[in-house]
């Protein structure tokens, strides 16, 4: 008896396990979310550490390896290395898979695999998926269906996730590779450095896999144009990609939110860039020495780069204070909500700038496109602007006294890893191990999101059943 009951208890231990382990899931997918993206970073910082993924054959150092970890699986682009030079083939594939994978979200892919194996999704995978793939979701468990993706929609809408981020890559590869070819990179080269850069274009990344990176193809206006258009497809988010894919010619039909992410996308590149060339046509070192056609795209194309993609001709140091403030503001604001980038997201920016505009008119309820947005929504709003400042403020005050550097180069690399975008002033790689630990867990709060973090402090607190009595403090 003691023997059946000694081999049942490695039985029941692991039947406790699994439970706790689904209660975490379903009941909070923010923390889930928190607890695969912590523990695929602790693989590959495994994996990146070993010499064989190195080019030299030596081990990667802790801070190194952990770093190039986090911004990867974080689809940053900020390094302590050089990229290029310093890892093996076999460093550059875990990179290129990290980078996908985490672009995906981690759960996404699982549903996905979820989706693949049982070839359905049940109701619990389809709650799981839709707290990952709503870009409005403000709480673990269940979310509201009428928040941009029904809940009926979701297998579709894993489906178009998983068939988008394929067919864009692989069309921006197709695309690349004569264009590579044509800016005289050797044609075996441009196979691999075609898809890799197809994939770090739509993932939002901007890791080269040249020595030079794209600054090689400075002249090349094809190359960086398709590089561009690939940030731009991954920075709008798959919710606005499925309402596209379903109903491109009927804007009548497009959700508010993809019509809130285009507007706003498209004016913030057009404000970035006419800031950019008010800014930085008179400096030598940037814009001063270009003609007008060069200034206008190069301007256009750091507009561009700053909602997220990484990528980056003009060396960041070189441009004026006013303009690295610009460069960091848009940053801030990042791209699309359940997109490949970072920042506060542009629908965030929306509803506030419409929020107060509202006030300032007068008006009872907050609308936009002849929709009404719920009290809620603004609030979330809100704290994801309070929650990202509050990280930032905190990473640039401990990363400024740790290296003493000029605040203007520290507080732009901490919103570029905040957003994770991937521009840097060059302090990064310059960075002690002690600097580089505390930008590394700020592109970490920044890539599992502001809501996300919220959301999983929030799952510990307890309902309240009463309120307390209304009184109006002065504000203003």
């Amino acid at each position: 008896m003691s023997g059946i009951a000694s081999a049942s208890s490695p039985k029941r231990a692991l039947i406790g396990l699994a439970a706790r382990i689904r209660h975490v899931i379903t009941s909070s997918p923010s923390r889930f979310a928190i607890m695969i993206f912590a523990a695929l970073i602790l693989v590959f910082t495994v994996l990146l550490g070993l010499p064989i993924s190195s080019a030299s054959g030596e081990f990667t150092p802790l801070s190194d390896a952990l770093f190039t970890a986090v911004s990867t699986i974080c689809v940053t682009g900020l390094s302590t290395v050089d990229m290029a030079t310093h890892w093996s083939a076999f460093g550059h594939v875990l990179i290129f898979v990290g980078v996908n994978v985490g672009a995906l979200g981690v759960l996404t892919l699982a549903s996905l695999l979820g989706m693949l194996i049982s070839r359905r999704l049940g109701l619990r995978a389809k709650l799981l998926a839709a707290g990952d793939t709503n870009p409005l979701r403000a709480h673990g468990g269940p979310v509201n269906e009428s928040q941009t993706v029904r809940l009926g929609e979701v297998g579709q809408l894993l489906t178009t996730v998983a068939i988008s981020a394929l067919v864009i890559e692989g069309v921006l590869a197709v695309l690349l590779y004569p264009a590579l070819v044509m800016a005289e990179v050797d044609p075996f080269a441009a196979l691999w450095e075609a898809p890799y850069f197809a994939a770090m274009a739509f993932t939002n990344t901007g890791f080269p896999p040249n020595a030079g990176g794209v600054v090689v193809f400075a002249d090349d206006y094809l190359v960086l144009a398709l590089l561009m258009a690939g940030v731009f497809l991954g920075s709008i988010g798959f919710p606005v990609i499925y309402t596209l894919a379903k109903h491109v010619w009927h804007v009548k039909k497009w959700s508010l939110h993809t019509k809130l992410t285009l507007v706003t996308t498209v004016l913030l590149f057009i404000a970035g860039a006419i800031a950019f060339v008010v800014l930085e046509f008179d400096n030598p070192k940037t814009f001063g020495s270009m003609d007008a056609w060069d200034t206008t795209f190069q301007s256009l194309f750091l507009s561009a780069m700053t909602r997220s993609g990484g990528f980056n001709v003009i060396d960041m140091g070189d441009l004026n204070g006013s303009s690295l403030l610009a460069a960091s503001m848009l940053m801030f604001v990042g791209g699309g909500s359940a997109s490949t980038a970072g920042g506060i997201k542009v629908t965030t920016l929306a509803v506030l700038a419409i929020a107060v505009w509202s006030e300032a008119k007068g008006r009872q309820s907050v609308q936009a496109f002849g929709r009404r947005i719920p009290s809620d929504v603004q609030r979330v709003a809100l704290s994801v602007v309070a929650w990202g400042a509050t990280i930032v403020a905190l990473s640039t005050i401990t990363i400024a006294q740790i290296t003493k550097a000029d605040i203007s180069h520290v507080l732009f690399d901490v919103i570029s890893a905040f957003a994770t975008v991937g521009l840097s002033t060059g302090l990064t790689e310059s960075l002690p191990d002690a600097g580089s630990y505390v930008l590394a867990a700020t592109i970490f709060m920044g890539r599992v999101g502001t809501v996300t973090l919220a959301a999983a402090v929030a799952a510990t607190s307890r309902t309240q059943y009463y309120s307390l009595p209304v009184e109006r403090p002065i504000v203003g």
